[in-house]
């Protein structure tokens, strides 16, 4: 994507490669038209080297127009994060078990099929988005309801304490909606065999049963566009799993 890196950024010394930054460009639809949304990824300089990682930072998030995030801050990096302008925009993590939820009895859910025609359900980008991770492996369905329809994407997460299922909300158009329609949702992926669900969020969701778990893996964001809680398109967090 020019005028972007492809992969990112390496830092030079006199030894060598001493350290790098991995982004993770995409492009998304808003209200006001399309905007660039990049992920930072894999950032580490030789501790030796420390003092000049905020060279490799400098060039990595110079671009003014694009929205940076950063979707796995390690505790130990959040004040740097901060300092560097960067601001929250989820605090922590829910534990869900959706299909506790509501019954939802005018609500169906069905497996989202890349060759179906979804013109009337999906706009073109919101396909291309969807198509694109299933492709990477992920979870897909459309909730239906009075002839709308409603995406949700989930994306396999290690499993817990080694052996229970879970998957993460990865991409939908409003976390509120997952609540709303977590009880079929929830039962569609007990069928896949899995019961848990981790959602981004900055507070217990309402109506959603589990547990949320506060300054537990934040999220930040840097730039003109907040981005959308539970939406981690495109992010390492798909394409690495992390």
């Amino acid at each position: 994507m020019a005028p972007y890196p492809k992969y990112g950024y390496l830092l030079e010394g006199g030894a060598g490669l001493i350290g790098v930054i991995l982004l993770i460009f995409s492009v998304r639809q808003g209200e006001e038209g399309s905007y660039t949304i990049c992920n930072l990824s894999s950032w580490y300089v030789d501790p030796e080297y420390r003092g000049y990682a905020s060279l490799l930072i400098a060039a990595a998030v110079r671009h003014k127009t694009v929205t940076y995030v950063n979707v796995s801050p390690a505790l130990h990096t959040w004040r740097t994060i901060e300092a560097q302008g960067f601001r929250r925009y989820s605090d922590g993590m829910f534990v869900s078990l959706p299909a506790l939820g509501g019954a939802a009895p005018r609500v169906s859910v069905e497996t989202f099929d890349p060759r179906r025609d979804y013109k009337n359900i999906l706009s073109a980008a919101e396909y291309e988005l969807i198509a694109a991770h299933v492709d990477y492996g992920c979870v897909a369905l459309i909730a239906m309801e009075a002839g709308l329809g409603h995406p949700f994407v989930f994306v396999r997460r290690q499993r817990l304490r080694g052996f229970v299922p879970n998957h993460q909300l990865c991409y939908c158009r409003d976390v509120a909606d997952f609540p709303r329609f977590s009880g079929p949702l929830g039962r569609a992926l007990i069928m896949r065999g899995v019961f848990l669900v981790l959602v981004d969020a900055r507070a217990p969701l309402r109506g959603l049963p589990g547990l949320y778990f506060a300054d537990c893996r934040p999220n930040y964001f840097k730039g003109p566009h907040e981005p959308a809680i539970g939406d981690l398109a495109f992010t390492e967090a798909v394409l690495f799993g992390l």
